[in-house]
């Protein structure tokens, strides 16, 4: 295995691993943005949605599956992005920071998909 590309998963990962952990574990605040945009079952989506990033993380810095673990990712990374990021709702500071998440989570997914095309 290229020792670079282990490396860059890894440290691509490392925020699904942390962040699915964290809404696996406490989901309150994260569910209440899934209520917001009017979703059913926001609480029990939210552990969902954390898990598949736990484990698809999980599995992608392992190096197991990296193509299908960097889908899942991209799957549950969109919904996150657009109501977690919603910067077009926001105002004033609220909107600017909103913005950087929205880039940063633009960024990871085109790095999941640089995972995903890596036909080697």
């Amino acid at each position: 295995m290229n020792i670079l590309k282990f490396v860059g998963r890894a440290a691509l990962a490392a925020i699904f691993i942390q962040g699915g952990i964290d809404s696996v574990r406490s989901p309150a605040g994260r569910a209440q943005m899934v209520e917001q945009a009017g979703l059913p079952e926001p609480e029990l989506l939210t552990r969902l949605n954390g898990g598949v990033m736990a484990g698809a993380g999980t599995l992608l810095a392992l190096g197991l599956a990296p193509r299908s673990s960097a889908l899942a990712l991209l799957a549950s990374l969109l919904p996150t992005t657009i109501i977690g990021h919603a910067f077009w709702n926001a105002h004033g500071q609220e909107r600017q920071g909103q913005m950087v998440h929205f880039a940063k989570n633009l960024a990871m997914m085109g790095a999941l998909l640089l995972v995903v095309a890596d036909r080697e």
